[in-house]
């Protein structure tokens, strides 16, 4: 069996803050929480890993101080807010990738959700996880457990919502079937809603490159990024591709960027910007992976045995590309709460999704494989999802956020399912137009995008 080596060192929202750390001894032995934390007390960190969280600034909503409760719980840090005027509503934040570091940070809801939640009565509440990599087990229960915990210092809330970024998208999405009923509605942004089919992607880009350069580095060698892939993009005409620029791809180049769209979400608005914008980043995600464990090394369960790319002109890319299969055949297969688990689509809550256009480092087909997922499974009145006219990952105006706040919260309490686009039609002109704040363009890499009418 090919040993399948991509690097997915995704990068996430990391916060780094000061503070005097809490710290364990030993490094951590074992991919099992129960495992790794037997002996070790449930307001301390598993072994090896240090908590920094500061005290965080109570928030002032109508004249009030908020109050914040911050701990450890079941070796996770955690960060709980509470308005004066508390509504008896919660809502989770689930962050995304934080690398593979060993400090746990917490961080409170973005793009202006913090305040929009306590000004509207909400409590909110954000672990850190008891792990960091590409752990989405650790979110899963690390965000359920705090819930809980919630519920024992300030009181059981009358309904739970939960919102997450990127890997939090991966977190929210399994939580929903891990737990069900549990959450009354969710808001996952630029989320890992295709699971495990993220890694595929990473791999595929590195490996239809290669076949159409005519350079076999697969598995990677330690030189990969400094010494292959300037050969492969010199070979395919895309050393000085950038944004907006001309185009400098040669006709083996232009396929590949071809592959790259469609594996990401089909032709749509800005897509050849979007690829110049991003394939350095994703060159670089082919480097050789440290570390031992599923969630420091995600790449395991990639595969693309099964793949079809198109198109196949000039190259018949499917003969010449390699084939792989996962290293880590039970992962890939299991339906258990792994670290990289599977989201069947079956949503027990009303999920409203938003996903920049553009993003090829969550890349837009995450939204279309979870469509597919849930309407196979009938829950597709279930699902509501939003493009944004961004090319950045997790790129959002508050407006934006706060508008799809206040729609799920609307069909959660009136049963009034919101507009939303159709994730199979990005290929229209106008396409994300709908629900982008036309006042953000062009900030950002929303100018990369022609205006909307």
């Amino acid at each position: 069996m090919l040993r399948t080596r991509v690097v997915v060192s995704l990068l996430g929202l990391v916060l780094v803050a000061g503070g005097a750390p809490a710290v364990a001894a030993e490094p951590v032995g074992s991919a099992d929480v129960e495992v790794a934390g037997r002996g070790v007390p449930d307001d301390q960190p598993l072994p090896g890993y240090s908590v920094v969280n500061p005290p965080l600034p109570p928030e002032s909503v109508g004249g009030k101080p908020s109050r914040v409760l911050q701990g450890v719980y079941r070796h996770a840090a955690y960060t709980i807010e509470v308005p004066p005027n508390w509504n008896g509503r919660l809502t989770m934040w689930a962050h995304g990738y934080r690398g593979t570091g060993k400090v746990l940070t917490v961080d409170p809801p973005a793009y202006g959700l913090r305040t929009t939640l306590l000004q509207q009565g909400y409590a909110w509440a954000a672990s850190s996880y008891y792990d960091n990599a590409y752990d989405v087990r650790a979110g899963v229960t690390g965000t359920h457990d705090l819930a809980l915990r919630f519920g024992q210092l300030v009181g059981r809330p009358r309904k739970v919502f939960v919102a997450g970024v990127s890997m939090g998208g991966h977190v929210i999405g399994r939580s929903l079937e891990q737990y069900p009923g549990f959450y009354d509605g969710a808001l996952p942004m630029c989320g890992v809603l295709g699971d495990q089919e993220l890694m595929d992607f990473f791999l595929d880009f590195q490996l239809t490159s290669q076949a159409l350069a005519g350079i076999d580095a697969y598995p990677p060698p330690a030189d990969y990024v400094t010494a292959v892939v300037p050969r492969v993009q010199a070979a395919l005409g895309l050393t000085g591709l950038v944004p907006g620029g001309p185009d400098t791809t040669n006709e083996r180049g232009k396929q590949f960027r071809s592959i790259a769209v469609e594996r990401s979400g089909g032709p749509r608005p800005a897509d050849a910007n979007a690829f110049a914008y991003w394939k350095d980043f994703l060159f670089g995600l082919g480097a050789p992976t440290t570390g031992d464990r599923l969630a420091e090394n995600p790449g395991r369960i990639a595969t693309n045995l099964t793949t079809r790319y198109s198109p196949t002109r000039p190259v018949d890319v499917n003969r010449a590309v390699e084939r792989v299969a996962p290293e880590d055949w039970r992962s890939r297969v299991s339906p258990a709460l792994t670290e990289i688990p599977r989201i069947a689509g079956r949503p027990t809550a009303p999920v409203l999704s938003l996903h920049g256009v553009g993003d090829m480092f969550v890349p837009f087909s995450m939204e279309q494989l979870y469509h597919r997922d849930v309407v196979r499974n009938g829950r597709g009145g279930q699902v509501v999802q939003r493009a944004i006219r961004t090319v950045e990952h997790c790129e959002f105006a508050p407006s934006e956020v706060g508008a799809a706040w206040t729609a799920l919260v609307d069909w959660v309490d009136r049963g009034r399912r919101p507009a939303g686009d159709d994730v199979d039609a990005a290929s229209a002109a106008d396409f994300g137009c709908r629900f982008s704040d036309r006042a953000a363009y062009p900030t950002g890499t929303r100018g990369m995008f022609a205006p909307c009418a």
